[in-house]
């Protein structure tokens, strides 16, 4: 009887994976919804550990979705009972047993790693029931064509159903497709996850192709505990490491180098049985890869040596694993020193990472070092200012109040950073700082498996599967998180377009379950569509107050100069006393509450107790003020103490006339694209996203800046900003009037015009934001045109920025 078994079963087997050529035409071109709810899994005998947790991810997640549990037999079952057989390929066509030959030794793709294929069967004319092959090309093909599967299925309460056949056989473009995974005090949400959540992470974003997890080491940039820690750093370390091999997903350790002497033999000594104990202690590593800075600043002969004693001490407890590196924040002293270095192809090294802060493009990069070792990308999918990939042209009202850390799906710009630069390397793993980025992770899985993918239909899956969300729903929802992208496009007071986001979420929250409504997913959007919306009604009520205020000083010398200022800050003061939209504001709140209670977001440092406000804490901002209040009162205090109603006068024309440049000037807010027309663009954001050859819109702020000097366009690592003049007045001289701005004061900047004549030399940026006067020298403007130029100090190690810019005034004099 067994023997019946094995040759049914075989056959069987057989069939599935000769697909259509087994079958006849009218089977092959069948559409019709194929009906899996009383099916069984059948698998193979001699299942790895990883290909039994696929299997077993496939039961589970059927039984979650629709209350079913299928059974997982050995044997193929009799009668008319669906089959879903699951395996790896080398055992599903072993058991083909007589027509093994006729199995292809391979699927369509090759034996390409993490590749699967999927076919279905229902042949009515045979009696067939329906049956599904899900054979991976290796242990984690199996679990990806599982997912490929889960994803292709739509469940119900009670049914579980193919909408269609399924003919696929897929492998993915990029062999490394991963995502940080910090547990660490300064992450949003991640410090309050313990191994469960973990676990349910990690198995969702392997569900979407991702084959790697990066770890963050106990000591690194950060505080050594947090409030919400559910286990001590290492120990949760030592778990999310066994939960990624129990899936069969590599294992890499962010490992920065954090002491301050590498020089030093008893440095060196430390943190050789540092690191050995981390690596003795995790049950799988891959990779380790050690930034060069941002954290750590280690000249890069000491580095390397370093490292290289480092690879040795890791092959120890992990034979197999490679030691990669980054020259992040490095000068341009130290860049030469470290391509030398890599030049002399050190066996040790297996590869080099392209992140944040490296001051020369990847193309640059991949030219500079021996082809022998490959790049591994590490874009920033976390941050939305201050940071490698910045929101463009960012309205300063969300800068200031959502923040760097904000809830940012961003799948048209992360598509277009992805392929930037992915043809020059093997993959990437990202780089994140909580579940604030989770769109963007499943964004990249999906183009790091198939870059040609459906971005829409990636993200109507992550709606499906991840939410529960039925199909016109979760078609709803999709376009619901590109709308939210849209709401950061262009002037926020103008764009409309962010009520009707909000009103096309509000519409799927009285139609969504219970679970949708309590699923951590859908809170996060509805957040951002609410938040957004309540921006943007404070915009415009505080921009109406300030220019009605404005309207009162303008009439200063009929009314007075104090009555003018009173009635002025009166009307300023209504922002306080007459607040918009607080039914959006408060609930707002509600969903803060509610994602701290989902999944531990930390959006508040009184009330979550979040780290920083700038990790993520935007309901602590959401009260910002969005016009120039602070700056006005902070004026009109100092007008009041002016001797003379003519003094007084004079210095509240200043205030109205702020932007003007007197007759034949001009004038350009570098922070606002709406008012910037001599700004030099840089190449187009798909060519250059990182503003590595262009300049930025970039954030800062102080209390009593005017909102002009919160937001200046910048350039990074030495590049030039330029503005360029045409139309002057040949016979006339011009004097140039700066506000510097920006968060690096400490960077001197030097002022050049028509590329030649030095305006200024380098200099300290002013930090109280006075505006600074320089003639321009006459032969600059002999030909009716002008080139401004300015240029940060060059060479400079971190983060490149200094060369900031908020406002600028081209005077005739």
């Amino acid at each position: 009887m067994m023997a019946v078994d094995r040759a049914m079963r075989s056959l069987a087997i057989a069939m599935l994976l000769f697909g259509g050529a087994c079958l006849p035409a009218r089977a092959r071109a069948a559409a019709a919804e194929i009906d899996l709810t009383r099916a069984v899994i059948v698998v193979p005998d001699g299942l790895s550990g990883p290909e039994e947790k696929a299997v077993r991810v496939l039961v589970e997640e059927v039984e979650a979705r629709s209350g079913i549990r299928w059974d997982v037999m050995l044997r193929w079952p009799t009668g008319e009972v669906p089959v879903v057989a699951v395996g790896p390929l080398r055992l599903l066509r072993a058991e083909a047993g007589p027509l093994r030959d006729q199995v292809p030794p391979r699927p369509a793709a090759g034996d390409a790693r993490d590749g699967y294929t999927i076919r279905t069967i229902a042949d009515a004319a045979r009696r067939t029931p329906p049956t599904v092959l899900v054979a991976g090309n290796d242990s984690r093909g199996v679990l990806f064509g599982v997912g490929r599967l889960l994803r292709s299925l739509r469940i119900d309460r009670g049914k579980v159903a193919l909408p269609e056949r399924i003919e696929r056989t897929e492998a993915p473009k990029y062999p490394l497709r991963g995502h940080q995974l910090g547990y660490r005090p300064k992450t949003n949400s991640y410090d309050g996850w313990d191994l469960p959540q973990w676990d349910r992470y990690i198995r969702e974003l392997a569900l979407f192709g991702t084959n790697a997890v990066e770890l963050i080491p106990p000591r690194s940039d950060d505080d050594d505990d947090s409030p919400h820690f559910p286990r001590p750093p290492l120990e949760m370390m030592v778990g999310m490491s066994r939960i990624a091999a129990e899936y069969g997903l590599d294992v890499w350790i962010w490992y920065p180098a954090m002491d301050r002497d590498y020089s030093d033999p008893k440095t060196v000594a430390h943190a050789l049985e540092e690191w050995g104990a981390i690596f003795r202690a995790l049950p799988r590593i891959d990779a380790v890869f050690v930034p060069g800075g941002d954290p750590g600043h280690t000249r890069p002969k000491y580095l390397m040596a370093l490292l290289e004693r480092q690879a040795a001490n890791l092959r120890r407890y992990h034979p197999e694993a490679k030691m990669w590196v980054s020259p992040q924040s490095f000068s341009e002293e130290w860049l030469r020193e470290f391509v030398a270095i890599v030049k002399t192809e050190p066996s040790w090294l297996a590869g080099v990472v392209f992140g944040p802060q490296v001051r020369i493009s990847l193309p640059e990069l991949r030219a500079a070092i021996p082809a022998r070792y490959p790049i591994r990308d590490y874009p920033d999918i976390t941050h939305s200012l201050r940071c490698q990939y910045p929101v463009p042209d960012w309205d300063v009202a969300y800068a200031l109040t959502e923040g760097r850390e904000v809830i940012n799906p961003r799948p048209r710009d992360e598509s277009a950073i992805f392929h930037a630069f992915a043809d020059r390397t093997v993959g990437f793993i990202t780089y994140s700082e909580g579940c604030n980025d989770d769109v963007n992770k499943f964004v990249w899985s999906a183009l790091g498996w198939d870059p040609s993918a459906d971005l829409l239909e990636a993200l109507r899956d992550y709606a499906r599967c991840l939410i529960g969300l039925p199909e016109d729903q979760a078609d709803g929802f999709a376009r619901g998180l590109f709308a939210l992208e849209q709401n950061w496009r262009g002037p926020l007071i103008a764009n409309s377009s962010v009520e009707t986001t909000l009103e096309q979420f509000r519409e799927l929250e009285r139609r969504a379950s219970p679970r949708a409504l309590a699923n951590w997913r859908f809170q996060q959007a509805l957040y951002r569509a609410h938040y957004d919306a309540f921006v943007r009604s404070r915009l415009i009520h505080e921009t109406d107050l300030q220019e009605r205020a404005l309207d009162r000083l303008r009439a200063a010398r009929a009314t007075g100069s104090l009555a003018a200022m009173d009635r002025a800050q009166s009307i300023l003061e209504l922002a306080r006393t007459e607040p918009v939209a607080t039914d959006l504001r408060a609930r707002v709140f509600e969903l803060g509450e509610a994602l701290f209670q989902s999944i531990r977001m930390q959006l508040s440092v009184p009330r979550y107790r979040a780290i920083a406000v700038g990790r993520g804490a935007n309901l602590d901002t959401i009260d910002q003020i969005l016009n120039d209040r602070e700056w006005l009162e902070g004026r009109f205090a100092a007008i009041r103490r002016l001797g003379s109603e003519a003094e007084r006068l004079k210095a509240i024309d200043a205030i109205v006339d702020w932007t003007n440049p007197g007759p034949g000037g001009f004038y350009d807010d570098l922070g606002n694209p709406m008012r910037r027309p001599h700004l030099v663009a840089g190449p187009p954001y798909a060519d250059d996203p990182a503003s590595l050859r262009g300049p930025m819109t970039a954030f800062d702020q102080d209390p009593g800046w005017r909102r002009s000097w919160c937001r200046h366009a910048g350039t990074l690592f030495g590049k030039p900003l330029r503005l360029h003049y045409d139309g002057l007045d040949r016979e006339a001289s011009y004097r140039v009037r700066v506000v510097y701005t920006g968060d690096m004061f400490q960077v001197r900047v030097r002022l050049e015009a028509d590329g030649s004549a030095e305006v200024h030399p380098y200099l300290l940026k002013p930090r109280d934001m006075t505006p600074v006067e320089f003639d321009i020298p006459r032969a600059a403007t002999a030909d009716g045109s002008l080139d401004l130029t300015w240029t940060a100090e060059p060479g400079r190690a971190g983060n490149g920025r200094g060369c900031q810019v908020a406002e600028v005034w081209l005077m005739r004099k």
